[in-house]
């Protein structure tokens, strides 16, 4: 079903997408024999054994670096022949706690464990007998509870960590939790950017404005419906996106919304409302030239999906259409077909990464797969 949204000009789907797609359904196309793409697409396996995949990151020469969460590793995707299929995966790290975000800038990989960030030097040419890693930082929580994390350098060169809430939903004294912060390359310099975000996995800048935009996961236990996930965009240093007093546009919290109309805090609201539960992780803003011109500068997010909901939803890749101004005008399914029903999961998408000829990887922690969509018209 279709629900037309009140706050913004925009459609959201938000039908949890169960059937499967019916291989001659006009201006969509099938791949693997279930997941379904706009006519045009094909989506390939590019890696089928990537335990529990996450964040990923590309080095200097292609070599894609994958952390995991559960499996406690980080892996080396190599695709040595440059035929877009992986030939080797190397584990490069073992026993992290909970290593899901990796960045890489001059030479080395950066790996987030929970209050520790690491650097592996020269990876690139020690993948058969990986460095010892060099410790950059262990003053983030300790607390795991959405205590993984997704990394990145920005423009400006620092290293963009977030640090989730430690709960379904509680306001915590220390000022470190539900922000995204940003450190030197060396561990030094924190700062909080951004607060009030409950737990963001998935971060871009817009190529455009060069603001940062993020998906942000809503609480648990509020019902099927609301409130909604979100993805926001960073306009100014210091805002606050509204956790734990007020989720979405206006779903004030049954504990803490009182508390917050009494503060004297700007709540920032979300650019874009996303359909509830979906989890929206890995967001990336296309900038490649092998997609068609209407997805350029606009963004895809990675839908994990719903773990808790009396109907299971999200399990996706969606697709936000931007105007000339950077607003978010339209969000819709881009590729689906990992969710077949309710007891039918394919796959749960994660994290998405641009390569160089315009093509798109997608992680998959569940499979362990890594997906490669590609456009040929």
């Amino acid at each position: 079903m279709r629900l037309l949204a009140l706050a913004l000009p925009i459609l959201l789907f938000c039908s949890c997408i169960s059937e499967r797609p019916d291989e001659n359904t006009p201006n969509t196309s099938l791949s693997l024999g279930y997941l379904v793409a706009p006519a045009g697409f094909k989506v390939e396996v590019y890696a089928d054994n990537v335990p529990n995949a996450r964040q990923m990151t590309a080095g200097a020469n292609g070599i894609i670096y994958v952390g995991s969460r559960r499996e406690g590793k980080v892996h080396a995707v190599v695709d040595s022949d440059n035929n877009f299929k992986a030939d080797t995966v190397f584990t490069i790290a073992t026993g992290l706690q909970l290593p899901s975000g990796v960045a890489y800038k001059d030479g080395s990989l950066y790996v987030a464990a929970v209050n520790k960030i690491w650097r592996y030097d020269d990876i690139d040419n020690q993948l058969e007998n990986p460095p010892e890693p060099v410790l950059v930082t262990d003053e983030y929580p300790e607390e795991s509870h959405h205590g993984w994390k997704y990394i990145a350098f920005g423009p400006d060169e620092k290293l963009y960590v977030p640090v989730g809430a430690p709960c379904n939903i509680c306001n915590r004294a220390e000022p470190i939790f539900a922000t995204i912060t940003r450190i030197n390359a060396d561990g030094s310099g924190r700062e909080i950017i951004a607060e009030g975000i409950r737990n963001t996995i998935g971060f871009d800048w817009h190529p455009q404005t060069g603001n940062l935009w993020f998906t942000d996961n809503n609480r648990d236990m509020m019902g099927d419906d609301i409130p909604p996930c979100e993805l926001n965009e960073l306009t100014e240093e210091g805002q606050h996106f509204g956790f734990p007093y007020v989720h979405g546009d206006d779903v004030w919290d049954p504990e803490f919304g009182d508390a917050g109309k009494e503060t004297n805090i700007e709540f920032k609201k979300p650019a874009q409302e996303l359909d509830a539960h979906v989890a929206p992780l890995g967001i990336l803003f296309y900038t490649g030239k092998m997609f068609p011109d209407e997805y350029q500068n606009h963004a895809l997010i990675a839908e994990h999906g719903s773990w808790n909901r009396s109907e299971k939803i999200g399990y996706r890749i969606t697709k936000v259409t931007f105007d000339e101004g950077g607003n978010a005008l339209a969000y819709e399914p881009f590729i689906f077909g990992w969710l077949q029903g309710e007891e039918d999961v394919r796959g749960r998408p994660v994290a998405l990464l641009q390569l160089k000829d315009g093509s798109v990887l997608i992680s998959d922690d569940s499979s362990g797969k890594i997906y490669r969509v590609k456009y040929s018209g």
